[in-house]
């Protein structure tokens, strides 16, 4: 019997709305359909936000069809009005080239094979080698003349059905307004769908909830202009039980470039979100068969203290979009930060695990010739509040040096002790942390 992919996505509570689900999942029982998401390069890196749609494009792919993502190199030089109260700054040529690339590379990485386990509760057999698509909407819009695409395209979308679009009149009613350009954007997008299905066959494209009028405005477009038979589905936004965007920090977004949020910080994440979200994310964002996911929830029930679910989501996701190498340098991060040995790490590596706490610069020299006192390290570095204090400390097995405790009141650090290149971490107790940095 073919798989009901509709049915998964509505289990793992991943359909806010839909067009027509008796005809979405008739077209969905022949394999190899092609279904799409589109990610505009508004930055050189997709976030927290843009898993869900990247999750249910791995989901297309193992159920025996084939993924397409949309990079709008074309759209990306508008912005989406839909979800924001003001207009997008517009980027520059070298900056939209520059976000098509990173974006292209992070869809490729996170869609390029499905992970661990997830063909299991999908399909079987699933493909060893799911087709993907990556393609650019600058490639068919770029060239396209002004005047020909109003009579071809334009002529086409009833101004009526754009004003009652919730994106455009919620912005129409603001100070701001809304500008022609981000406008313009429905229709760009809705011609996306119509080429897709000309082009691909593509006949159903998924996104966040705040996309469905820019969805449905396609899907009208194509009946107006092909016949076509198209169909959308739109996911629940990632957000908090608190109803508050997922993803933010007071240190910003979560992005899923390693240059932009480590792989630690990644992890920690989701290690430290709330009981009440996890659960959920663990659902809509793994891939764990929902039989594991409720005996999560179950454990977290018995013993919230534990963090089980937490850190199985954690480390879910860290492989899903940093690979094994990213979730082993994750966790060998989080076990630094509650007391493991520190050895063989850089100094960013260090300096990203221990942003939080305090530092001090030291010259380099200081490490030649006898070195620096121990004592005089933990007191220019707020570990201790004095010599005096700094010796009671070191004696009393509460001083450790890259978390190995020092007991010798009379110790001085040498370059041997540097557990970068630069860097080595003192304690102070259990848990009062300083940076040593010698340049």
């Amino acid at each position: 019997m073919p798989h009901d992919l509709l049915a998964d996505f509505e289990a793992r509570g991943l359909v806010h709305q839909s067009t027509d689900p008796a005809a979405l999942r008739q077209w969905l029982t022949t394999p190899g359909r092609r279904v799409y998401a589109g990610f505009d390069p508004t930055a050189d890196s997709l976030h927290v936000g843009h898993l869900v749609a990247l999750v249910l494009l791995r989901r297309v792919a193992a159920a025996g069809h084939e993924p397409v993502a949309l990079v709008g190199g074309a759209t990306g030089m508008i912005g989406d009005p839909s979800g924001r109260s003001e207009e997008r700054n517009l980027l520059s040529a070298e900056e939209l080239a520059a976000n098509i690339a990173g974006v292209g590379r992070q869809i490729h990485a996170v869609l390029g094979a499905p992970a661990r386990g997830l063909a299991a509760p999908i399909a079987e057999p699933a493909p060893a080698t799911p087709t993907i698509h990556v393609v650019n909407n600058a490639d068919w819009m770029q060239g396209v003349g002004y005047l020909a695409f109003l009579r071809d395209v334009g002529k086409h979308v009833p101004l009526s059905q754009m004003l009652a679009k919730d994106s455009v009149k919620s912005r129409l009613d603001r100070d701001g307004g809304l500008s022609y350009t981000e406008f313009s954007y429905m229709l760009l997008q809705a011609w996306d769908f119509v080429h897709l299905a000309d082009a691909l066959d593509c006949q159903v494209q998924i996104g966040g909830s705040d996309q469905w009028g820019n969805i449905t405005a396609g899907i009208e477009l194509g009946r107006r202009l092909r016949g076509h038979d198209l169909h959308g589905i739109t996911c629940p936004l990632l957000t908090k039980a608190d109803g508050t965007k997922m993803g933010k920090t007071a240190a910003g977004a979560i992005w899923l470039d390693p240059r932009r949020t480590s792989p630690y910080r990644f992890y920690q994440y989701w290690i430290n979100l709330d009981d009440a979200d996890a659960g959920r994310c663990l659902l809509r964002l793994t891939e764990l068969p929902a039989e594991e996911i409720r005996s999560l929830d179950e454990a977290r029930a018995a013993n919230p203290a534990a963090r089980e679910t937490q850190k199985q989501l954690a480390a879910e996701l860290t492989r899903l979009v940093h690979g094994e190498e990213g979730l082993a340098a994750a966790r060998q991060a989080t076990e630094i930060f509650f007391g493991a040995e520190i050895e063989s790490l850089d100094d960013a590596s260090l300096a990203e695990i221990f942003a939080d706490v305090p530092s001090h610069d030291f010259p380099r020299g200081m490490l030649d010739g006898d070195g620096l006192p121990l004592v005089e390290a933990l007191t220019a570095t707020g570990l201790a509040a004095s010599k005096a204090a700094a010796r009671r400390t070191i004696e009393q097995g509460g001083a450790y040096v890259n978390n190995r405790r020092v007991a010798d009141a009379s110790y001085r650090l040498a370059a041997r002790d540097l557990a970068g290149t630069a860097t080595l971490v003192l304690r102070s107790g259990k848990k009062s942390y300083a940076l040593a940095r010698f340049g």
